[in-house]
C-alpha cells in the first residue's frame, strides 16, 4: 500500500467506561490531537495535509477510502517496504486515539447539517439536474465525471453548492476530447492517461480505449468544459440545497462505523 502514517505515538491513559459513547469518542479525538501534535506534525503537517516527508492523510482519496479498522491496522502493523513501522507495542488506546483524531480531520466524526431534502436531492441528481449522467454516486451513475460518493466527507454544503455553480471552484475541471483514427473510428470522452506516444480515453459508457498517437488522424480538445456552467440559473437555491444534502447524506452513510477493539478494555 502506497499510503502510510509516519510519527511516533505515545501511550495514553485508560479510557473511562462510564462515559457515553459520544463523549468517549470526543475525548479519544482530543487525546489523539495531543499525540498527533506532539509527534506527527513534523511529517504530516499541522493539519494533516502532508509535507515532503509524508503524504496528505486528510483529503487524499486513497486515505479517504480507508475504514477505521484499516487505519488502525496500518498504525499497528506498519506497511512493509515504506517508512511506516509497526507501533503495535504502544497498545490499542494510543493508536485508536490518533485514528479518531485523523478521522475528525477528515470530517468523518461529525454529522453535517443538511440544508435541504436529501431524498429530493437524489431525485434531482439522477433526474432533472442530470448530474448522474456523468457522476457516480453510491454505485449508480456515469463514469466521465469524478465519483461523488464520498465528496461530502471533505466538503461542506456551501462548498458543494459553490462547486456546482462556479467553475473556478471545482476540484476537477475537465473537457471532452475527440479522437479519430486513420481508419475513421471516432472516440469521444475523457483522457485518463497520456504520454508522448499513446493515450487512454474513457468514453461515456465507461469503456476504456487505448490509442497510439501515430495511428490517429486527428485529436481535438473541446473548449467547452464537461461540467455545465449554467447551474446557477438552472437550479434555484432550494434545489441546490437538496442536491448538496443528498451528497452530504450519502457521504455520511458511506463512512464505515468506528471499530470496537475488545483488547482496549
Amino acid at each position: 500500500m502506497g499510503v502510510f502514517f509516519v510519527g511516533v505515538l505515545v501511550a495514553s491513559s485508560q479510557q473511562s467506561r462510564s462515559k457515553p459513547a459520544s463523549s468517549t469518542r470526543s475525548m479519544s479525538s482530543s487525546r489523539g490531537k495531543q499525540i498527533f501534535g506532539s509527534n506527527c506534525v513534523g511529517c504530516h503537517g499541522l493539519d494533516g495535509t502532508g509535507s515532503q516527508r509524508a503524504p496528505n492523510i486528510v483529503s487524499n482519496p486513497q486515505v479517504q477510502k480507508l475504514s477505521a479498522e484499516e487505519m488502525f491496522r496500518i498504525v499497528s502493523d506498519g506497511v512493509p517496504g515504506t517508512g511506516m513501522p509497526s507501533f503495535k507495542s504502544l497498545g490499542p488506546p494510543a493508536i485508536r486515539s490518533t485514528v479518531a483524531y485523523v478521522r475528525s480531520l477528515q470530517g468523518k466524526n461529525s454529522v453535517a447539517t443538511l440544508p435541504g431534502n436529501p431524498k429530493q436531492g437524489k431525485t434531482l441528481f439522477f433526474g432533472a439536474a442530470e448530474c448522474g449522467n456523468c457522476h457516480m454516486a453510491g454505485g449508480r451513475g456515469g463514469f466521465i465525471g469524478p465519483d461523488l460518493s464520498t465528496y461530502g466527507q471533505t466538503h461542506s454544503a456551501e462548498a458543494i453548492k459553490t462547486a456546482i455553480i462556479t467553475p473556478a471552484a471545482r476540484d476537477h475541471v475537465q473537457s471532452l476530447v475527440t479522437a479519430i483514427t486513420a481508419t475513421g473510428e471516432r472516440y469521444e470522452g475523457i483522457v485518463r492517461n497520456e504520454d508522448n506516444f499513446s493515450l487512454q480515453l474513457q468514453s461515456a459508457d465507461g469503456a476504456f480505449h487505448f490509442l497510439a498517437k501515430v495511428e490517429l488522424k486527428s485529436f481535438e480538445r473541446s473548449q467547452t468544459l464537461l461540467m455545465p456552467s449554467d447551474y446557477g440559473t438552472k437550479l434555484p437555491t432550494e434545489q441546490l440545497n437538496d442536491v448538496a444534502s443528498f451528497l452530504l447524506k450519502l457521504a455520511q452513510s458511506s463512512t464505515p462505523p468506528t471499530v470496537h477493539h475488545p483488547e482496549e478494555e
